[in-house]
């Protein structure tokens, strides 16, 4: 993952940027950033909301420096007294760009029209944003995703949904019973639908084609888990940060009267994955 390199650049030298949520870094956003010039920036306004790219995450997916803004600090202003704020943090500020239903100062009083009347520097408003004819929104992709079709919300994002968790231990049938796994804990990001997944799993910058559990354990203990197993290879994880690229949902998460018929199922499983992966 990138590092948080705003910190790096003198603001003095920014001459574009560009304001959102930016959840998800997705497609539509990709769009807004087209429009900085070289000294561009993204300003993110940090809602609490976001679970597609949470915390300092966006930078992944973005050349240009990120600056965050925590909405809390600057919902109170006026329009007029953010823009001011704006321009006396970046004196070189010459354009803004801001997605169609862009809109801010307190009770979100300041949209299109209030932004060009108050900025004395280009305004570029970027239209609704399509692929497949589907508009591109944070909200919707997190549906798709809550639904269990990752293959239309990775359309969307235009790369491969991903969380980042770290290793915790599990029941440890795995290894024993079944097929070996690493257990995560994931906080902050959303978690697709319960089931089974074609993923692809990275641990210590390395990739690996793998299948990921996520749901309750209805046919051994019934708890909760996110399990990840590394097809054709026997890991021994000792990275901190794990990180799953969701690809499709191979099927629900349902409970299986013997351990025999889970394992059967299991490898099933791990055979879709394999011819899946070995296409793309």
């Amino acid at each position: 993952m990138k590092k948080n390199f705003s910190t790096l650049v003198n603001k003095n030298t920014i001459t574009s940027i560009a304001i959102g949520g930016f959840d998800g870094m997705h497609a539509a956003h990709q769009e807004l950033f087209k429009r900085l010039d070289e000294n561009g920036a993204i300003l993110s306004i940090e809602s609490g909301y976001a679970t597609l790219t949470p915390k300092k995450y966006r930078q992944e997916y973005s050349k240009y420096p990120i600056y965050y803004y925590v909405l809390g600090d600057i919902k109170h202003l006026s329009g007029d007294k953010f823009i001011e704020l704006l321009k006396e943090e970046y004196p070189k500020l010459k354009r803004i760009v801001v997605g169609f239903d862009f809109c801010f100062g307190k009770n979100r009083a300041y949209c299109i029209q209030q932004l060009k009347d108050v900025f004395d520097g280009e305004v570029i408003v970027v239209n609704e944003f399509k692929i497949n004819n589907i508009s591109v929104h944070s909200r919707t992709i997190r549906e798709y995703i809550s639904n269990g079709d990752l293959k239309t919300a990775n359309k969307l994002l235009t790369k491969e949904y991903k969380i980042y968790g770290t290793q915790i231990k599990g029941q440890g049938l795995g290894s024993k019973s079944f097929v070996p796994t690493i257990n995560l804990k994931v906080e902050d990001f959303l978690l697709p639908q319960s089931g089974v997944y074609i993923t692809k799993t990275i641990l210590n910058d390395i990739e690996y084609d793998s299948i990921t559990f996520l749901g309750h354990r209805v046919s051994t203990d019934g708890y909760y888990a996110i399990e990840t197993h590394i097809l054709d290879s026997n890991i021994q994880n000792d990275d901190y940060e794990i990180q799953i690229k969701f690809f499709k949902k191979i099927r629900d998460n349902r409970k299986f009267e013997s351990f025999e018929a889970l394992k059967e199922q299991i490898l099933s499983d791990i055979n879709e994955a394999k011819e899946y992966l070995a296409k793309i």
